[in-house]
């Protein structure tokens, strides 16, 4: 080993073309960066493009007063002639028809069923059931600053 590091230094002494140890093992050298000229040139700064953000989603629902009436025309126009005399508890066992029916409600009401959801639909009456539940859009903290409480609770909200 000693041979090496002498075989190395000789070669770096006669400049034979040996490389370093560090160019051996991985390590380049660092080189020498010139010094940078700074202009006085005054650079002009370029106004950012506006980039449209989309509003946060609202999960506000309040359900129509014609609820009913909306879904019962819906179910008569996918279902057609097969559709029971109790239009509740038609059957959405055939997913193409489930799809149907619950895309034109989340396009025509703005409002979606989501995923977490989508295996409790199982008859019209499913869906009636979850679309007339209105949904509020404020967390519990805003509806305790709303709400009158009793005189002997403070809540202290900037502390």
């Amino acid at each position: 080993m000693a041979a090496g590091v002498g075989f190395f230094r000789a070669g770096k002494r006669l400049s034979l073309g040996v490389p370093s140890r560090r160019a051996l093992w991985g390590f380049p050298r660092k080189k020498t960066e010139e010094p940078k000229v700074l202009e006085t040139a005054v650079q002009e700064k370029e106004e950012p493009i506006p980039v449209s953000v989309p509003p946060p989603r609202s999960r506000k629902y309040l359900p129509p007063d014609d609820l009913q009436s909306r879904l019962e025309c819906h179910v008569r126009m996918i279902f057609g002639p097969s559709l029971p005399e109790d239009w509740q508890k038609a059957s959405l066992k055939e997913s193409n028809l489930k799809y149907r029916l619950l895309a034109q409600l989340a396009a025509e009401l703005g409002h979606a069923v989501p995923n977490s959801r989508l295996h409790q639909m199982s008859t019209v009456g499913d869906v009636l059931t979850f679309y007339s539940t209105e949904v509020k859009d404020a967390s519990k903290f805003d509806e305790l600053c709303a709400a009158e409480l009793p005189s002997n609770l403070k809540i202290t909200w900037k502390y």
